[in-house]
């Protein structure tokens, strides 16, 4: 870890020591009304009473709205910028809701789906991102995870704070809406014993001729109470979810709180061990590959001195025998010798056997011609011309 970042993550300590230590106020559960309420609580409710006008409906639609506009605010001002990946499974929900309407597909949106087969056949972005990380220098991966520690762990002390302002807003909204349902409530006692009876009378004793409006004003009374009665119970039912919240937030504080302080601890206490383990690894990793190297040049020289002893071994056999060869070797000689006493004896034998066919074929010549002239003899003595002309042409 570089000292810079050391230095920022030990700075950060006092932030986190800071949000800690913030404890937020608990919320009441009673809520109290205006006739038992002390005189501040009392001046209070009298003033949000005085917001109703029972002749105007949008006094009773917008009866206790305003007390949600700081809190609204507030939450408005921690969504500007956050996008739907952001915010885990909720934003999933309303991505799904906006690419609905949208009309696109939301699996091919989503960054998190399983890859199809052919991404994964092509091996797209890990391979990739495997490849450019193997040049990366280890320190550099390192201050690039402590850096990325850092901003979470800023991102989450922000998130912290803001959650303490909205926890207080929170439980100021939920303080106020029991205001504004203590003074429904102390209004609608007002029409059902005062205001209604009151205006129930004088209808009786209208004369006939007002009658008429003066039960239609009567009938607007009875309906602006019951409009009013519906907005106090949907005050009481929002006051009760906004109840339900504020343990939500306390929670999600504790959360955020634990993960900065272990963030925290990983940058003070673990990158560094991190370092020292890795400055183990490469020192064991050059260990073994020196320890390879050596063995490999071991291993040579074994090689080299078995290879040349046996190399020796058989040059010397070859030139030892070579040495004690003579000029001719005796087998050589005697099946040279043997040779050429096969050769004089084939050649008397040839010789031998051309001196007797050439009498045998002397001796067949000599019967082969006295056969001729025997043959010739008769056929000139039996005197016709051609017997004649073939003993003469051949002198028989």
């Amino acid at each position: 870890m570089s000292q810079d970042i050391r230095t920022k993550a030990e700075a950060s300590l006092a932030n986190v020591e800071k949000v800690t230590a913030v404890v937020l106020a608990e919320p009441g559960t009673e809520i109290v009304a205006l006739d038992q309420a002390d005189a501040t609580i009392s001046a209070e409710i009298t003033k949000r009473i005085s917001e109703l006008d029972m002749s105007d409906t949008n006094s009773i639609v917008r009866f206790g709205s305003s007390a949600q506009a700081e809190l609204q605010e507030i939450s408005q001002s921690m969504l500007q910028g956050v996008r739907n990946k952001d915010v885990g499974p909720a934003g999933d929900s309303l991505r799904n809701i906006v690419t609905t309407i949208r009309g696109f597909s939301v699996s091919e949106l989503d960054v998190r789906r399983e890859r199809t087969f052919w991404e994964k056949l092509l091996g797209r972005a890990a391979p990739m991102a495997k490849f450019a990380a193997r040049f990366e220098t280890v320190q550099g991966q390192i201050d690039k995870i402590t850096d990325d520690l850092l901003m979470h762990e800023h991102t989450l002390l922000k998130d912290i704070e803001s959650l303490d302002v909205l926890y207080e807003r929170t439980l100021t909204f939920y303080d106020e809406l029991a205001l504004y349902i203590s003074a429904g409530e102390a209004k609608l006692k007002e029409l059902d014993e005062d205001t209604i009876p009151a205006k129930e009378a004088e209808v009786a004793a209208a004369p006939e001729g007002d009658g008429v409006m003066v039960a239609q004003e009567l009938r607007d009374l009875r309906s602006a109470r019951d409009d009013l009665e519906r907005r106090v119970h949907d005050l009481k039912l929002t006051r009760q979810v906004t109840m339900q919240s504020l343990p939500s937030i306390r929670l999600v504080q504790e959360n955020d709180k634990s993960l900065v302080t272990k963030i925290n601890s990983t940058l003070v206490n673990t990158v560094p061990l991190w370092e020292t383990q890795l400055a183990q690894a490469v020192t064991i990793q050059r260990s073994a590959e020196a320890a390879k190297a050596v063995r490999e040049a071991n291993d040579l020289t074994n090689e080299l001195l078995t290879a040349n002893a046996d190399n020796l071994r058989q040059a010397n056999k070859v030139v030892r025998e070579e040495m004690e060869r003579g000029v001719f070797d005796i087998e050589a000689v005697k099946k040279a010798n043997a040779t050429l006493i096969a050769t004089i004896n084939e050649s008397l034998e040839i010789a031998d056997e051309g001196k007797r066919k050439r009498a045998e074929a002397e001796v067949e010549l000599q019967r082969m011609e006295s056969e001729l002239k025997e043959t010739l003899a008769s056929a000139k003595a039996r005197g016709n011309a051609t017997g004649y002309n073939i003993g003469t042409s051949t002198g028989a």
